[in-house]
Order: structure tokens, then C-alpha cells, then sequence
């Protein structure tokens, strides 16, 4: 299914074919203010302190953002279309019998997020439309700028989730039935905000997929190169793990009597570490949520929850992490004399990226005259569930201070614009590959 390497510069009946306006395709250049304004008016919505965004998933600011987008899509005269876990896809032009070149990424957010993440992906494409229109420029296939539910996963596990349901990796029937942290239904989530769309999922299989993303990491910054031809994606294991222990008088309760289910979870949040330490490489781990009940000062906690994150590029690896971490349970079950169950919230084996889709972006960067450098991603993002069902592609740029999932979260904008650029240029590429 690989689209072959980036062609050469366009001429003859191909380009005239492709181009109706009186710009040559290879002299396009997005609108950066254009650009910066949307990206501004996006993150108003869901405002938090400190200039960043709380919209997670399927609430009333994801909504009020979904209404957004979606006219700034039609105002384009795309073709909107939503499916059944709310996932949207906007089309435009092209041969409507060829399968489209689509771009995209989310609009939901952490609960303390940036107004980068997701954001630009879907708004880069935009601009890539407007470019086009703005200088009648025509393609071959149809464009698509799609964004997906729930890719966070930070209201709804596991993450990616629209993706996975789009790519056909989990059926719509198990998505709409699953609780999120707050206790709601996801399919009741949709239709409480009016996006319960008709069209069905699996959907419509892209020609290719190209996602371009802030790094949220430091690697791009520090190197003082602009754009990432991104190799493939870590794979990723989130399970949330309960201890139950049993509630008791904090001062009249010796301590070699107590049943403590914040200490053994304190423990096994040590053995996170420690375990990524034994795998080494690029093994990561993270705990990110400790729940305590009944989360009094005075009284040993019955129950605490926490969820565990494990990634690695290498899936071998990943594997022998999380059997360490079984291994962690069963022996702070028995020094804790603790009871502890595991429930998966999410796996994915890492994913390595078509290389022809990374060569066109390494290709087209290079033509564009800026400095890129392959890497791997280690957050997970939509494009690896779209690579289940077609050639895809990653494009990052940098992350001031390597920061993301944060308020502080920051991109300039001369990279945003290059990062949009190669977009541009990635999917007229593709667009215009004869059927």
C-alpha cells in the first residue's frame, strides 16, 4: 500500500492539471497570522489559568470547541461528516471515487493542557485548505481533515480511541458502552452534546494519513532542528491497579498490625521506578493518579487506586516491564498482606511508520530548506491507528522546553508555520499521485 518517494518538482500536463490558480504549487506557503488566530480563538474555549486548556472529552467546552471547527470547516465548503463515537472528517475537492489524503489529529484535551497539542494538527490542516482555495489550486484526490474522539483518553480509556474505532481496532458497540472517570457512559456522553453521528465506523480507508504534531519533548529543541520525519511510535501499556487493605484507627493501631493500602501502593509505585531502571533503554514509566479512600488524615486507607504507564519502542521490552510489574504485585500483595487487582486500560505494540511516507516528509523538508532529523515519537497519537489501514506519517516540530500536557506548553510560531508548510507540500504530493 506505499505511496512511492516524493516526486520531483511539478511540470508538464500533470501540474498543469492540478493547479487552476495562477500559483505554482511548489511556491505555496500557509498564512501563519491566519494560522496563530485560529489556534488563539481554539484555546478560549475551555480556559484555564496560566494560558492553557481544560476540554476533555465529549464534555460542554469539547462541544462548544467541536461547533467551532466544524463552521470554520464548512466556511471552507468541505463536506462534514460525523460518525457514530463523534469522530468528524471534513472533505474537499478531488476525484470523490479516489480514497482521499487525510491530515488531522484531536481538539480534546487534558484536564491541564496546552493549546498546541492536537490543536495544531487539525487547524495546520485547515490552513492547508484555505491555502488551496485562496489560489484555486485543484488535486487530483480529495483532501480530508479529520479530528477524533478521545484521544487523550484522560475522561474515557484507553487513548487513541476514536482512531482505533475509525481504523476498525475496537467496535463501536464495546467504545459506546465505556465509563469514564466520571462515571458516564460514553455513548450517553455523544448524545447529551449532539454528536452521535450516523456514519458508520470502520470508516472510509484514507489513501495515506499525515499527522503533524508539537514533539511534546525536548529532542528537536535541543538539537536546533525544526522539523521531525517521525520513524514510528512507542508502544504503549496503561493499567489502573487497586490495593484493598482495611480501614483503621490511626493512633490505636500498631504498626505491625496494620493492613496499609497507601503504603503497599506507595511501594509499588517505587518498584515503577525501579523496574524502569532494571529495563533500561528507552523503557518508561509513570504513575499519574492515586486515588486514597477514605482519604482521611487520621484513619490507615482501606483502598488506594493508581494507574501505571509503560512505553517502549521496543515491544520485547515492554513485555518484560510489565511482567516485572506483575511480578511487583505479587510480592507487595505478600509482604503488605494486601489484595491487588490489574485491569488494562489500554495496550499497544509500538508501531513503525511506512518508509516511503517517512522519506516524503524527510524529502519535502529538505526541498523546503529546512533541518530535519528522524525520531521516534513517545507519546501515542492518532496516526498509529491509522497506519493499521494505510501508508502513514508523522511531522513534528519543536516543544519550547520540551514542554506539553501542560499550561506552559509552547511552540513559536515560525515553526508552527514550517510545520505547516511541510504538510502542505506532503499532502499535495500525495493528492496528486495519478489513481
Amino acid at each position: 500500500m506505499s505511496p512511492p518517494p516524493a516526486p520531483a518538482p511539478e511540470s508538464g500536463p500533470d501540474s498543469a492539471r492540478a493547479t487552476s490558480g495562477a500559483v505554482a504549487t511548489h511556491a505555496l506557503r500557509i498564512d501563519a497570522a491566519r494560522l496563530a488566530e485560529r489556534l488563539r480563538e481554539l484555546a478560549l474555549v475551555g480556559a484555564i489559568d496560566g494560558g492553557g486548556v481544560c476540554r476533555l472529552a465529549l464534555t460542554d467546552a469539547d462541544r462548544d470547541a467541536r461547533d467551532l471547527v466544524i463552521g470554520w470547516m464548512r466556511d471552507l465548503d468541505m463536506e462534514v461528516r460525523i460518525d457514530a463515537v463523534g469522530n468528524v472528517v471534513a472533505t474537499r475537492g478531488g476525484d470523490p471515487a479516489l480514497a482521499p489524503v487525510m491530515c488531522g489529529s484531536h481538539i480534546d484535551t487534558v484536564r491541564t493542557g496546552g493549546k498546541y497539542d492536537g490543536n495544531f494538527g487539525v487547524l495546520a490542516g485547515l490552513e492547508v485548505v484555505e491555502t488551496l482555495a485562496a489560489t484555486r489550486t485543484d488535486t487530483v484526490r480529495p483532501l480530508a481533515v479529520a479530528f477524533f474522539t478521545d484521544e487523550e483518553g484522560a475522561r474515557f480509556h484507553p487513548d487513541m480511541l476514536g482512531s482505533l474505532v475509525y481504523a476498525g481496532g475496537m467496535s463501536t458497540e464495546t467504545a459506546l458502552e465505556l465509563r469514564g472517570i466520571d462515571g458516564t457512559r460514553l455513548g450517553d456522553e455523544l448524545d447529551r452534546i449532539g454528536y452521535a453521528g450516523s456514519h458508520p465506523c470502520p470508516g472510509p480507508v484514507p489513501y495515506a494519513f499525515v499527522e503533524v504534531h508539537i514533539e511534546q519533548g525536548p529532542v528537536l529543541e535541543a538539537a536546533g532542528i525544526t522539523i521531525g520525519a517521525v520513524t514510528g511510535v512507542q508502544g504503549i501499556h496503561w493499567e489502573e491497579i487497586t490495593v484493598e487493605g482495611r480501614s483503621a484507627h490511626a493512633g490505636t493501631t500498631p504498626m505491625s498490625m496494620r493492613l496499609d493500602a497507601v503504603h503497599a501502593a506507595a511501594a509499588l509505585t517505587m518498584r515503577v521506578r525501579e523496574i524502569v531502571e532494571t529495563v533500561g533503554g528507552s523503557q518508561v514509566g509513570t504513575v499519574g493518579s492515586f486515588d486514597v479512600h477514605p482519604n482521611l488524615v487520621n484513619v490507615v486507607a482501606a483502598r488506594a487506586v493508581i494507574t501505571v504507564d509503560l512505553r517502549n519502542t521496543d515491544a520485547n521490552e515492554l513485555e518484560r516491564a510489565i511482567a516485572e510489574l506483575g511480578r511487583a504485585c505479587t510480592d507487595i500483595e505478600r509482604s503488605d498482606s494486601v489484595v491487588i487487582t490489574r485491569r488494562v486500560t489500554a495496550d499497544f505494540d509500538p508501531v513503525d511508520f511506512d518508509p516511503a511516507m517517512v522519506d516524503r516528509v524527510e524529502g519535502v523538508a529538505t526541498t523546503l530548506g529546512l533541518s530535519v532529523q528522524r525520531m521516534p515519537s513517545g507519546a501515542g497519537h492518532d496516526a498509529q491507528m491509522l497506519a493499521r489501514v494505510c501508508p502513514a506519517a508523522m511531522i513534528f516540530v519543536p516543544s519550547v522546553a520540551g514542554l506539553s500536557h501542560n499550561v506552559a506548553e509552547h511552540t513559536e510560531l515560525d515553526d508552527l508555520e514550517a510545520g505547516a508548510n511541510v504538510l502542505l507540500h506532503t499532502m499535495l504530493d500525495l493528492a496528486n499521485e495519478a489513481p
